[in-house]
């Protein structure tokens, strides 16, 4: 079996690349697309739901797809230094892949508004790291200014090439279940991830289909996986920073959920069209609702992801509960981001230790009053 090298390799027929491009990849990409089985029984569920865990990342969250295709064109076109505004995990995914190709990174994050797992990855990969007294609408702001002026290449998702990378997870469930999901469902920030979603699975859908009615799972015309239909898109939102429900940016966002601590999303024509067009809608969740469901994938299926991912969750019980899904649908729920990226909530909301006695009664006593 062939090493896998990273989404580039891996779709380089699918990307804007060349053969004299210079790949800057940590191998990033074919993250596990995990049936769940405990909850949809748990929520009376009829179909499937699988969970596309991007945790599982080099850096620990999806961010990493983007910014192999950001990194590596900006090498390409001669750039020494590449510059974010990040909530955290585009920082660490930054700083990340800039150290892989020796160029300088800097980054601005809102002060005290970041996930301390996220920072340390940012300030071990050696990236220069700036704290503004503001959000992250003012960091995208002055990072766009910045770029404008001086020769640093701005990865942010305004960046084309970040979405380039980021429709792969597209093309990789397509792979996994020969065809795509019935709905897809993912947390919406900055919004350039449902906004990559929806372009992978565009991409994906052969147009011969009608002519031939073959293409399922390895299309006879193509050579490479396609698929016949693309899904429902549903995006979900903290309540606190939720302007897609709001008709509207929202001026200071605020919620558990930092990843998407986001008020004015750069993505915002691109995830309505994604929406709109898939027949789709955005819901928001509490961040009582969102840490519900972080705790409840970990405790049934094993699967540990940060705040922000369980917000895919969260919002999609709701759905579920209200009669919204097709009984008997296949649905593919995007975790973003790894649960250790931001310990300080998972130990926040979880039992403390138990101190006891070194001694084996002791510990027998408790074991059993648990069993």
């Amino acid at each position: 079996m062939a090493h896998y090298q990273g989404l580039i390799h891996r779709y380089r027929d699918r990307l804007p690349v060349s053969d004299s491009t210079p790949i800057v990849s940590l191998n990033e990409g074919n993250t596990p697309l995990i049936e769940l089985f405990r909850l949809p029984r748990q929520l009376g569920f009829s179909g499937r739901i699988l969970a596309k865990f991007e945790g599982l990342n080099p850096t620990g969250s999806f961010k990493d797809r983007g910014m192999t295709m950001a990194v590596t064109k900006a090498v390409e076109a001669g750039s020494r230094a590449i510059i974010c505004a990040s909530t955290g995990n585009t920082s660490a995914a930054a700083a990340a892949y800039a150290a892989r190709a020796g160029i300088a990174s800097f980054v601005l994050i809102p002060e005290g508004k970041i996930a301390l797992g996220k920072l340390a990855q940012a300030m071990m990969h050696g990236a220069v790291v700036i704290q503004i007294q503001g959000n992250f609408d003012d960091g995208m702001r002055l990072v766009q200014e910045i770029s404008a002026e001086l020769p640093i290449a701005l990865v942010n998702s305004v960046n084309p090439y970040r979405l380039q990378g980021q429709k792969t997870i597209a093309f990789e469930v397509i792979d996994a279940l020969g065809e795509a999901p019935d709905y897809h469902v993912l947390p919406v920030g900055n919004a350039g991830n449902i906004s990559a979603h929806w372009m992978g699975y565009s991409e994906a859908v052969c147009q011969q289909t009608a002519a031939c009615g073959l293409c399922k799972g390895q299309c006879p015309y193509h050579g490479k996986p396609m698929a016949t239909r693309r899904p429902v898109m549903l995006g979900y939102q903290a309540a606190g920073s939720a302007p897609f429900l709001r008709g509207g940016p929202v001026s200071n966002p605020e919620t558990v959920a930092t990843a998407i601590r986001i008020g004015n999303p750069m993505s915002w024509d691109l995830a309505w069209a994604a929406v709109k067009e898939s027949g789709g809608w955005f819901d928001e969740c509490t961040d009582a609702e969102i840490l519900e469901a972080q705790k409840l994938l970990a405790q049934t299926e094993g699967v540990f992801c940060e705040p922000s991912s369980a917000t895919s969750l969260a919002g999609l019980i709701k759905d579920l509960k209200r009669g919204k899904i097709k009984p008997g649908s296949t649905i593919v729920a995007t975790l973003t981001g790894h649960g250790l990226k931001d310990p300080d909530t998972a130990i926040a909301q979880s039992p403390q230790p138990h101190r006891v006695a070194a001694e084996r009664p002791a510990i027998s006593d408790l074991i059993q009053r648990h069993l």
